[in-house]
């Protein structure tokens, strides 16, 4: 373990140095610069074509799924314990700061995942069960050419790799992990941790294999109901504590906005340099939204929508979202007032505990192991699709029962282990397979470019029109 540990940390250092943040930036900033700011100039467009529309029912036909659907699976893909662990570890270990690097990395990321989700729609293809497959192997196969095909084999290999860690075992050990939280601070004296860990991984195995070995349609229609639901109990109940908290609010923005250029002016030198905010904001920023990783488009591919740009601003809203829900975990943490210094990676019981000084102990620890076990358990349907869909684009369509079933069994892999070294890997991954999609964006941006221009001119044409 000693080995892997030590083998991953120097490949991670490599991958999450001064480089791959200057590429997540950078193409980010490509595709904002080479639209002219789309995600700032169609903001309006963007809500009136996807929040303006949730309440709407679409019809999908076979192997594929609603807009809503689709942007709700990646949505459960993306809304995961990155949005709540991830959050509370990046504040811990690099201070308020890191909020603004990652409020700068989800503003232009809006742009990277809207290019993500028109490339995945534009160039998907049917597979052999008939079902819309999509996503970066696709657009650089499809897009780049078959001489660029090695490059989605790389991605594919990662991404499959990725799905059994930062889709899977994380969240599933983080769902075990709120439990025993919650179980801990109503009955200190419990010691059955290792079998309730076992028993409630088995059960999230079983329910997973339930959906997943149910198709494309039944994942549509379980996470469309799931997403909406989580959000908005998690919201609501941070929304409370910011708001019962509001005096601090000040002083927390100063320490966010002072904290990301010096943070040794608000943590005292505890941090350290300002790349490590940096570092930290951005990587969690990258986890927490997916932007630039590649994994969204995917489950977008599947949509019944056919034209690119209106299933695209989907990926505009979707980034929206995750600014909006890990805003409010970190600003949760913030103006509670709990000492941070105890957190360690994936801390959700700090989160709880910032609850817990409104709700009572076990009112925060209930809350956070509710949403935990939502988010979580969202995210592990959501990854299973990519896995599955890179595992089918290696080895063709009949890898993808033998994938899920290792996927269901890492599950409970995830809750019986210590994943503090899986935290790690996944990191690594993430930015591994964010190398290949990066690449392809920065070659296909004139072609997101050419279709949004064409897209609405066409439009204004059938507006002028009537």
């Amino acid at each position: 373990m000693e080995l892997i540990a030590s083998i991953n940390s120097a490949v991670n250092g490599v991958v999450w140095g001064a480089p791959m943040l200057v590429m997540l930036i950078g193409v980010g900033l490509l595709m904002t610069v080479r639209s002219h700011g789309l995600q700032f100039r169609k903001f309006g467009y963007t809500m009136r074509n996807t929040f303006g529309k949730l309440l709407k029912r679409g019809q999908a036909g076979e192997g594929e799924i609603t807009p809503f659907q689709a942007v709700s699976t990646a949505l459960a893909g993306t809304l995961g314990t990155g949005s709540i662990a991830g959050i509370a570890t990046a504040v811990t270990l690099g201070g308020p700061g890191t909020l603004f690097w990652l409020w700068v990395t989800a503003l232009i990321g809006m742009c990277t995942k809207y290019s993500e989700v028109l490339l995945a729609v534009k160039f998907r293809e049917r597979n052999e069960m008939g079902d819309w497959v999509g996503g970066p192997m696709y657009y650089i196969k499809n897009g780049l050419g078959k001489r660029w095909r090695w490059l989605a084999v790389l991605f594919c290999i990662f991404a499959a790799l990725a799905a059994l860690g930062t889709g899977n075992a994380i969240q599933a050990g983080n769902i075990v992990g709120s439990i025993n939280t919650l179980v801990l601070t109503i009955n200190p004296d419990f010691g059955g941790t290792a079998t309730l860990n076992l028993v409630v991984g088995i059960i999230l195995a079983v329910l997973a294999a339930i959906v997943l070995f149910g198709g494309v349609k039944r994942l549509g229609a379980v996470t469309e109901k799931l997403v909406p639901a989580m959000a908005v109990i998690y919201v609501v109940t941070c929304l409370a504590v910011v708001i019962f908290n509001a005096d601090t609010l000040p002083s927390v923005f100063h320490d966010i906005f002072v904290g990301a250029f010096s943070p040794s002016g608000v943590t005292g030198g505890a941090v350290g340099s300002m790349f490590v905010v940096l570092s930290w904001g951005v990587k969690r920023g990258i986890f927490s939204n997916e932007a630039g990783l590649g994994t969204a488009p995917m489950a977008h591919a599947t949509t019944s929508e056919r034209e690119p740009v209106k299933q695209a601003v989907y990926g505009i809203f979707e980034v929206f979202n995750t600014i909006i829900i890990c805003s409010l975990t970190g600003l949760t943490m913030l103006t509670s007032g709990i000492d941070l210094s105890f957190g360690t990676t994936g801390e959700a019981a700090l989160v709880s505990a910032s609850l817990g000084t409104l709700f009572t102990p076990q009112g925060g620890a209930l809350i956070i192991a509710i949403c935990l076990v939502l988010f979580a358990f969202s995210t592990i349907l959501g990854w299973a699709l990519y896995g599955t869909r890179c595992c089918e684009f290696l080895l063709g369509p009949k890898a993808s029962k033998p994938y899920r079933v290792i996927y269901v069994l890492v599950i409970v892999v995830g809750a019986t282990t210590d994943l503090e070294l899986v935290w790690s890997i996944a990191d690594t991954l993430n930015g591994l397979m964010a190398l290949p999609n990066l690449i392809a964006l920065a070659a296909l941006s004139g072609v997101v470019v050419r279709t949004t221009k064409e897209h609405f001119a066409r439009e204004k044409g059938e507006s002028s029109a009537q």
